[in-house]
């Protein structure tokens, strides 16, 4: 694991002269963080779009995750809440996560950002990650149907909500006391698995009658 590293303020972003940054927090391995989150949300909401156009064209088009009928994308996207603000809901991953993957490259090729982009990312990223949270609360306890790709989402979502989150408390973007930053910084992939493991358990005990037979 690369060990912490200390660096002063920079003229816009930049944690304060003393902070230990976390290691993903540092310019490249976030921006390698931010693209390949970025590419994998952005690639399944691409293949939802074009199932969504795919059942628009022919109605009865089965799309490639109707696995059973509790996994089924097509089942799905035949609810009011796959299109919640009128259109495809995936049509709006296809622009956030072009934005994602838009500013690792950026960072990637040595561009600094302004503070100014990094509170509006988060704000973006935060909204994105409470209309995920409404997602799944309608999957598992309205719907009652799971959309494989959909879950690809929620996955890429939670690591880059969370540690966007951590790295900009760590950056001094989101003011903080250094005790709250020390520990949000410890504690980031803790809780990014512990994240994972209580998506991974609602769906398990919810769907448990559909997973067991029982």
């Amino acid at each position: 694991m690369t060990e912490p590293t200390t660096v002063d303020r920079s003229p816009d972003t930049g944690p304060a002269a003393g902070t230990v940054l976390p290691g993903f927090a540092r310019d490249r391995p976030f921006a390698i963080l931010l693209l390949a989150t970025g590419v994998i949300g952005w690639i399944a909401s691409g293949i939802l779009v074009l199932e969504r156009l795919a059942l628009y064209r022919d109605p009865g088009h089965v799309t490639s995750c109707d696995i059973n009928p509790w996994v089924s994308c097509g089942q799905v996207m035949g609810t009011w809440q796959s299109a919640l603000f009128g259109f495809p809901n995936p049509l709006i991953g296809i622009v956030a996560f072009a934005v994602v993957i838009t500013t690792a490259m950026a960072a990637l090729s040595g561009a600094r950002f302004g503070r100014w982009y990094w509170v509006s990312l988060q704000a973006g990223i935060t909204a994105g990650a409470v209309f995920t949270i409404w997602l799944w609360s309608q999957a598992l306890f309205s719907i009652y149907i799971l959309c494989l790709y959909c879950m690809i989402v929620w996955a890429a979502m939670i690591p880059l909500t969370i540690l966007l989150t951590v790295r900009n408390l760590a950056h001094g973007i989101i003011p903080a006391p250094p005790g709250l930053v020390r520990i949000a910084a410890d504690w980031a992939w803790t809780l990014v698995a512990i994240t994972y493991v209580a998506v991974s358990a609602s769906v398990f005990f919810r769907f448990f009658t559909a997973f067991t037979g029982l």
